[in-house]
């Protein structure tokens, strides 16, 4: 008797042995770490602690030859991307995405083509060799309960069976995910996505690891691996992004004064976790005007003072949330002879309740918080065209026209100044000249700039400084400037005024030597007069006395 005992307890040892030296999920994907001792259970997730089917699904370490004979043209890539940070109780997303040697692509069915000598150039020929991965090859002529000889082969490595989905069939990858101390396994393509919630993950940054596995004819092949850091936490993730019309880098939290700044708040919530939550966001500009509070992601507010200010944001969110029941707890009674107490021999009940929404149901409050500090200085508020003149070409700039803008602006005193030429829309630029300037008492400076052909343009007038830039924009039509062009028209204007003159000469010699006396007379010296004074008339009708122009341009400022 005592031998079957001795029998009994040897089998018992060696199946303990045995069960202790199996290969767990923890074993092929911790990958080193340290093991998670303590976890809440992750909703369709399994503990790591569960075997592993290292015979159906073979585990290599890192560095093992067998990595660079896996996959036929090179060595695959898995790229683990995350949503992270994700606000605790919110879905945290990852996509993985497998990333295949050069000239390889997956088609539609699910195989890997691959091209051979696809990197030709010129393109190889029609008749180019191409390579197909056909993993499916085998249940293509049969169901599900007919391939009996591959019925072991489509289970994971926990032994469950791969769901019966549309398309099941196609998916020749098998993804295992690991994090928390638990796995999640699933089947998929070229790229897979799912997502996790986090309302029983700990606060804090945690990594997910995957392993990728590729349908073989005996057993499942790794390929890649690739691992993600992600966060949860309890703060709401917000990000601000500011705007002013006339600040000339948004980036350098320089801003100008007496100019309103736009505040515009995004909320880091890709699962729309709070898209039912009541949201307000109470605002402290630093600057002495008080606690502004706001139900809309985007405010403005104006600084009227020189100098550094912080400023302060918070953003609380109103979660509705199922409400617990209610537990009471009751409490032991304590004798009154032992304790002394008779206020506490009484059978007291605590009970813990939540705190209710004015509607009635339940709800939590989440914070989010933002702090930076801003400078805001003087700076360009605005400026404007004052006046536009043609002015007069000179021989050697007869070829272009030449248009003078005369500009003010108001605040700050500009350093640079640039034109830009468009098109009658303001659409397409043309041209775009630059240049420093030196003002030192008055924003006031002419700007003159060249036209090589007629027409119209839209004009944009930009004034800078180092922190700051306004711009003012007009219209203008530009006449012809070319010089054969003017000088046709002089030579023209000359021949019809020798023309004209020459038939007035005649008329006139013929209406004075008709009357004129043989002999001088008395009235001989007032018709001299008459002829002279007539004459003058006619001189002053063509050619007449040169007269002051462009009188306001003798006071205009420096040209530019």
């Amino acid at each position: 008797m005592s031998g079957v005992h001795r029998h009994l307890g040897f089998l018992l040892l060696t199946e303990a042995v045995l069960c202790a030296a199996a290969t767990r999920f923890q074993d092929v994907l911790s990958h080193g770490r340290t093991p998670v001792t303590s976890y809440k259970k992750l909703q369709g997730w399994s503990s790591d602690q569960n075997k592993w089917n290292e015979k159906l699904y073979p585990f290599w370490e890192e560095g093992d030859p067998r990595w660079k004979d896996c996959w036929k043209g090179g060595r695959v890539t898995a790229k683990l991307d995350t949503d992270s940070p994700a606000l605790v109780g919110s879905n945290v997303t990852f996509v993985v995405t497998l990333q295949f040697p050069k000239c390889q692509k997956e088609d539609n069915d699910g195989n890997i083509i691959y091209k051979r000598n696809c990197t030709q150039d010129p393109p190889a020929s029609q008749d180019q060799q191409v390579y197909v991965y056909n993993w499916t090859e085998w249940i293509d002529n049969c169901g599900w309960e007919n391939c009996t000889s591959n019925h072991s082969h489509n289970v994971f490595p926990d032994g469950r069976p791969f769901p019966h989905y549309p398309g099941w069939r196609r998916r020749n990858f098998v993804y295992v995910f690991h994090t928390f101390g638990q796995y999640y396994q699933t089947t998929g393509r070229s790229s897979v996505m799912f997502s996790v919630n986090t309302a029983n993950i700990t606060l804090g940054k945690h990594v997910m690891a995957v392993s990728i596995y590729r349908r073989g004819h005996s057993a499942y092949v790794p390929i890649a691996t690739a691992s993600a850091i992600y966060v949860v936490t309890d703060k709401i993730p917000i990000f601000v992004s500011m705007f002013q019309k006339h600040d000339r880098n948004i980036s350098d939290s320089i801003f100008i004064k007496d100019s309103p700044i736009t505040f515009d708040v995004k909320i880091h919530d890709p699962t729309y976790y709070l898209n039912n939550s009541a949201i307000s966001y109470k605002w402290n500009f630093g600057d002495g005007s008080g606690l502004f509070v706001a139900s809309s992601s985007t405010t403005s507010h104006t600084y009227t003072l020189q100098g550094n200010f912080t400023l302060n944001l918070t953003v609380q969110a109103i979660i509705p949330v199922p409400c617990r029941p209610v537990t009471p707890t009751a409490v032991l009674p304590t004798s009154a002879v032992t304790t002394g107490v008779s206020s506490n021999s009484d059978t007291s009940t605590a009970v813990e309740s939540m705190e209710d929404n004015p509607d009635g149901g339940c709800h939590i409050y989440r914070n989010g918080y933002y702090r930076t500090g801003i400078s805001i200085v003087e700076g360009i508020l605005e400026v404007n065209i004052i006046q536009m003149m043609s002015i007069q070409m000179t021989e050697s700039q007869a070829e272009n026209s030449l248009v003078d803008f005369v500009v003010t602006c108001q605040g700050s005193l500009p350093t640079d100044v640039c034109t830009v030429v468009s098109d009658p829309t303001c659409q397409v630029s043309k041209s775009v000249v630059c240049d420093p300037i030196i003002v030192t008492d008055e924003c006031l400076l002419t700007i003159r700039r060249a036209f090589e052909e007629p027409g119209t343009y839209c004009i944009n007038i930009t004034l800078g400084d180092d922190t700051s830039q306004a711009l003012a924009s007009a219209l203008i039509s530009v006449n012809g400037g070319s010089s054969s062009g003017t000088t046709e028209g002089v030579f023209i204007f000359l021949g019809l005024l020798a023309v004209f003159a020459a038939i007035g000469a005649f008329v006139l010699y013929k209406r004075y030597k008709q009357y004129k006396p043989i002999e001088r007379s008395a009235g001989q010296a007032e018709n001299q007069e008459g002829l002279t004074a007539y004459f003058s008339n006619f001189k002053a009708i063509f050619f007449p006395n040169t007269t002051e122009r462009n009188p306001l341009l003798k006071s205009k400022p420096g040209i530019v």
